[in-house]
């Protein structure tokens, strides 16, 4: 489990242009990253479009906001572009980054093999360090948008 204080595990995940992403190369800001449950589901919808909204608010505290989900890249490009989203949405289809920040939901829907995110997002600072967690095992359940901006600051 990657608790506050932990090191970040790094990922290289492909976006939504198959272009292969890696968490080092954000080094030197905060990241806000989110896991999201699926992509194109009204819940998931509503949180990156929050992040959308609230970009510059967000850009201007010196974060990225980085979202994750274990569709492929091309469900994530149709995603992506339906809502205009301004930040990288990555394809993590084997769902090892999700394992990795233990947030792996198997079973969603209670459809067997059907794995996807736990709704989460993890603060990582410029050192590297998670500063902030949350984890849901609700899927309709949204961040709170306030302490994560609090947090940023």
């Amino acid at each position: 489990m990657v608790n506050v204080g932990d090191v970040a595990p790094g990922f290289e995940l492909p976006d939504t242009e198959l272009k292969m992403r890696t968490l080092a190369e954000f080094q030197g800001k905060k990241i806000v990253l989110s896991f999201i449950v699926a992509a194109s589901s009204p819940v998931c919808k509503t949180e990156l479009c929050t992040f959308r909204d609230h970009w510059r608010e967000i850009t201007d505290m010196g974060a990225q906001i980085i979202a994750i989900s274990n569709d492929g890249p091309f469900a994530n490009k149709a995603f992506s572009e339906q809502n205009n989203f301004n930040f990288p949405l990555l394809a993590d289809y084997a769902s090892k980054t999700i394992r990795d920040y233990d947030v792996l939901m198997p079973d969603l829907l209670h459809i067997k093999g059907y794995n996807a995110a736990k709704r989460s997002v993890f603060i990582i600072g410029t050192d590297g360090k998670v500063s902030y967690r949350w984890v849901s095992d609700d899927p309709l359940k949204e961040p709170n948008y306030d302490e994560i901006k609090n947090n940023l600051k």
